[in-house]
This record gives C-alpha cells, sequence and structure tokens, in this order.
C-alpha cells in the first residue's frame, strides 16, 4: 500500500446489522432491548448479487476521507469515520465519527473521535473504534459518548496506529495494526504491522508477520478469522477454537490492495479492493461471485438497513469521498 500520508484506511472493517425491531427509537436514542440479528438459523440463502457486476449509488459525496461504515440498528442509523489531513509536527489525522440517518441526513456524532475503523458492539450500547490519534483500542457509549480504552498496548509498546476490528461471540477484539496513520512517531513495534486480540483487556499477539494488515472479519459462527494483507496482495484466514483463540493461517483469496471487508448472513466476503474500486465477493471457499463499483478507491462496506440487505461502502478519492449504497439479495451478519 502505498497511501500512508492520505488519510486511510481502515478499513472494517467491521460492520454491525440486525433487523429493526417494532417500536423503532429515534435517532440518537438508545433503547433497552439487544438488538435482534437479520440472519435465520439454518436457513438457506441463494445468489447474493443480483448480477455479477453490480454498480452502488452515490448518497452523497464532498467528505474528506471516509472509513469504518457500521450500522446501528437500535437508532436506524449509520456510524462512519470522517478523516482529515495529516496536521501538527507528529502527522497524525484528526477524525470525527459522522451519523447517517437514511434517507440523506448526516451530522457530526462524535467530534474528535481519533478514529478509523468502527464497529457496534453485540449489546448495542458502544462502539469501539480503531484510534490511531491515541494509538489505542477505544469504545465510545452511544448514550452519552464518553470515551474509554479498550486496548492500550502491547507488552507497554505502543501499537502504530490501529485500523480495523471484529467482534467474537465470546466478546474479544480482533484488530489490525498496520502504520498507515502512525505519522512522525515512534515505532514502538520494531518494523513489525501485526494482527492482535484483546479480551478483558488482556491484549494477545495473533500473528505479527503479515505486510500492512488491514480489513480484518470473523465467519458468521465464529470459526474462523479473515484478514486482508495489503502488502502481500492476499486474504488470509485462520481457524478460531471455541475460546476464541486463533490458530493455523491459510490464503484465502489474492486481491489488489485489499481494504475494509464485512460479511453476509451466508458466510459471504464483501471486501474492498482500494485500488481498483471495486468490493470483491467471495463464497465462504474462496469462490469469486462477482464485483459491486463504488467509484474510486473503496475503502469499506457495511450491511445495514432495517432488513439488513443494504450494502453501503465508503469511497473516493481524498478531499472528495462519498457513501454509497446498493440493495442485495442476502442479509449482513451482525456483530
Amino acid at each position: 500500500m502505498t497511501h500512508r500520508r492520505t488519510p486511510r484506511r481502515r478499513t472494517r472493517t467491521l460492520a454491525a446489522v440486525t433487523i429493526a425491531i417494532a417500536g423503532a427509537v429515534a435517532p440518537g436514542a438508545v433503547a433497552d432491548a439487544a438488538p435482534a440479528s437479520p440472519c435465520t438459523p439454518g436457513a438457506t440463502y441463494g445468489p447474493p448479487l443480483p448480477t455479477t457486476s453490480v454498480t452502488a449509488q452515490l448518497v452523497r459525496g464532498g467528505f474528506n476521507f471516509l472509513e469504518g461504515p457500521t450500522w446501528d440498528q437500535r437508532t436506524g442509523t449509520l456510524l462512519l469515520s470522517n478523516m482529515q489531513n495529516p496536521t501538527g509536527p507528529q502527522g497524525v489525522q484528526p477524525s470525527s465519527v459522522l451519523r447517517f440517518t437514511p434517507p440523506s441526513t448526516f451530522d457530526t456524532f462524535i467530534a474528535n473521535s481519533g478514529s478509523n475503523g468502527l464497529a457496534i458492539t453485540p449489546d448495542g450500547t458502544r462502539v469501539l473504534a480503531a484510534t490511531h490519534d491515541n494509538r489505542t483500542v477505544s469504545a465510545y457509549s452511544l448514550a452519552d459518548r464518553g470515551r474509554t480504552t479498550v486496548a492500550a498496548n502491547y507488552q507497554g509498546r505502543a501499537f502504530n496506529s490501529p485500523n480495523d476490528l471484529t467482534i467474537g461471540r465470546d466478546g474479544s477484539t480482533y484488530f489490525t495494526d498496520p502504520n498507515f496513520q502512525r505519522g512522525n512517531r515512534a515505532d514502538e513495534q520494531g518494523g513489525r504491522t501485526s494482527v492482535f486480540r484483546v479480551r478483558d483487556g488482556v491484549v494477545t499477539l495473533v500473528d505479527n508477520t503479515l505486510s500492512q494488515p488491514n480489513g480484518i472479519v470473523l465467519s458468521p459462527d465464529g470459526t474462523t478469522l479473515y484478514v486482508g494483507a495489503g502488502g502481500n496482495n492476499t486474504i488470509v484466514k485462520y481457524t478460531v477454537a471455541t475460546d476464541g483463540t486463533p490458530g493455523n493461517r491459510t490464503t484465502f483469496a489474492g486481491i489488489r490492495t485489499p481494504d475494509g471487508a464485512t460479511v453476509d448472513c451466508a458466510g459471504n466476503l464483501y471486501w474492498a479492493s482500494y485500488d481498483e474500486g471495486l468490493v470483491h465477493v467471495f463464497s465462504p471457499s474462496g469462490q469469486q461471485l462477482g464485483t459491486i463499483s463504488a467509484g474510486r478507491n473503496v475503502t469499506n462496506a457495511a450491511f445495514g438497513g432495517p432488513d439488513g440487505r443494504t450494502l453501503y461502502l465508503t469511497s473516493g478519492v481524498s478531499g472528495n469521498f462519498g457513501l454509497y449504497q446498493v440493495r442485495l439479495n442476502v442479509p449482513g451478519n451482525p456483530y
């Protein structure tokens, strides 16, 4: 990847999607009940795409650099990071969390969030954020927007710039740590870019041999962890034990500049290719099922909407990014 100087790259990665419940709450409010899932246990799903080549439609453009979309089912809104150009002697990129209320309303939900990748927690009360401003993983309360630290460092050494994350059923958070937003701050990871897991405040290393790991997502059953290795133009996968411990790594697919990703209820993967301006759709076996076009430099994707079948994409060129959307056949898997 060659875009370290531009606001960049979470990628998703991690979208939280659930089906709308009766008595939907107003945007910004937080209901008491945990969100319901759009995924029907034991259901059989057909082809995820209407055709093998799909074009997403622009919702709104004119943003500086968008990343990390995640759907808040309780409020029926999409949260996403809007990153700015590097500032100050350390070259850190300011960012804020925007809130999109369909069909067309945008407002600032969390100013100065320092965020890239975002993910709503399974109970729907917090949004986890890969925060490059202080090189940590943070959590923001959706009720009062208060910030807490989820992962502060690894063995006392600061991360590079946490980029994207995904949440496991056991409460583990897996996140990628390339150096895209490290700026001019000291390298405390010895030149390594890594994948980490944090649970109950304890950070463990998953893999420090990948070049610029970026997007990261779990399969719907939680038994497979997928990571985009940006510097190697590949997607790799790890087996995940019942206690959340990642195991054997194999290559899943090849893709140019893999960025953010999401997954649907059938386990199909939707992986953004930054340089191609496409989202590549793969079956769980690795077969490519088609592509979704969204302009240039696609950074991430997330399912949302009342039935979980709307795919939102962030794409554009630095200084003129947009939010795109497309309706698909299979609902997205919640986190």
